[in-house]
């Protein structure tokens, strides 16, 4: 184990020890607050003490092993038990760096999920509605909730772009990397000549804000526009100026939310949705000053970047930053997400156990 990590671990279990003492005092957990801050803390670092302590039986086995193998009657026992011993060490040590990576403070949040079509016309909007529901049903699949916020339906269906709320536990945790630019190449349904098309959509994944207040907004600095909203929703949604467009003139961000009967909810909603672009804007320029030479493969979420192909001829999905390709596009476009999901995190967590061993 390296000597950092094990003095990091050796904080954590004086840490653990001091909220052993607060937990068990009435006066330091009277207030509630204390209390939810107090025991979330002693439960994210509990693990890693444990597993710390684990490490450390084993070691004491592998040194008992040691002094055993000395003797000629029990070597042969004793060096199968030090075999042993140093396998579960290298196994907590493993598992112990997992647990110290630093964690993003959004993972558990729920999300705003932004898709709009791009370049192929009529074909592009067609296919944001394809990716619309593909994680549509990866939430269902999930149990998440979907509500959409905004949407502005393409000529011949799916949508020029779609704005959705996506609740639930690690929602933003397995979407984050999806962020980019998405591009299909497939026959078009409005297509007579059987020829190929390639057309593409942007998607945007973005935490939800866990306080509007939280992110620095001047309300001088916004304008706020009511207007008729179009589409369907019955003759209450047409006859009254129930949508709402906030403008932040510092950066031009423009948000605009109809989905809702009510003003008022429309307005929340489009707040929220401010809140969370100008909040992603502000991470991606700190990214931006902080970022090294060393590109993370799957954490940039560069709009810019194309991230995906999804080719229906070939029944292929191919994610070009860790080169994954998997022959089972039906599958995917019905929201089969998880491999995909789970390989992309399994890279992230590579490449941070990669700058923990360069540290």
């Amino acid at each position: 184990m390296k000597p950092a990590i094990a003095t990091k671990l050796a904080s954590l279990v004086a840490r653990a020890r001091e909220l052993d003492a607060l937990l068990a005092d009435p006066q330091a957990t009277a207030n509630l607050d204390t209390f939810r801050r107090l025991s979330k803390e002693h439960a994210d670092i509990s693990p890693v003490v444990a597993s710390y302590h684990d490490y450390l039986a084993a070691q004491a086995d592998l040194a008992v092993a040691e002094e055993m193998s000395k003797d000629p009657a029990s070597r042969d026992f004793a060096q199968a038990e030090a075999a042993a011993a140093r396998s579960r060490l290298d196994s907590i040590d493993e598992a112990i760096q997992v647990m110290l990576l630093p964690k993003d403070p959004n993972d558990d949040k729920s999300l705003f999920l932004e898709i709009r079509a791009g370049t192929g016309g009529d074909e592009s909007a067609l296919f944001a509605g394809d990716l619309f529901r593909m994680y549509a049903r990866y939430a269902e699949r999930k149990r998440w909730q979907v509500e959409v916020v905004s949407e502005s339906l393409g000529e011949v269906g799916g949508y020029k772009e779609v704005i959705a709320r996506i609740a639930g536990a690690g929602a933003y945790s397995r979407l984050k990397f999806e962020s980019g630019g998405h591009r299909v190449q497939r026959v078009p349904a409005t297509e007579t000549q059987g020829r190929i098309h390639t057309s593409a959509a942007t998607v945007a994944v973005m935490p939800e804000a866990d306080d509007v207040s939280g992110v620095e907004i001047n309300p001088a600095d916004v304008r706020v526009d009511t207007y008729r909203a179009s589409g369907a929703g019955g003759q209450h949604v047409n006859k009254t100026d129930s949508a709402v467009r906030l403008t932040h003139l510092p950066t031009g961000i423009v948000v605009e939310c109809q989905d809702g009967r009510s003003q008022h909810k429309n307005r929340e909603q489009a707040w929220r949705v401010l809140a969370a672009r100008i909040r992603d804007q502000q991470v991606r320029e700190q990214q931006a000053k902080e970022a090294s030479e060393r590109k993370s493969l799957v954490g940039s979420g560069d709009r810019s970047d194309r991230i995906r192909t999804y080719n229906f001829p070939q029944g292929r999905v191919t994610d070009h930053r860790i080169n994954l390709t998997l022959h089972k596009i039906d599958a995917i476009m019905d929201g089969d997400l998880e491999e995909i999901t789970g390989a992309l995190m399994a890279e992230r967590q590579a490449e941070l156990l990669a700058s923990l061993a360069e540290s």
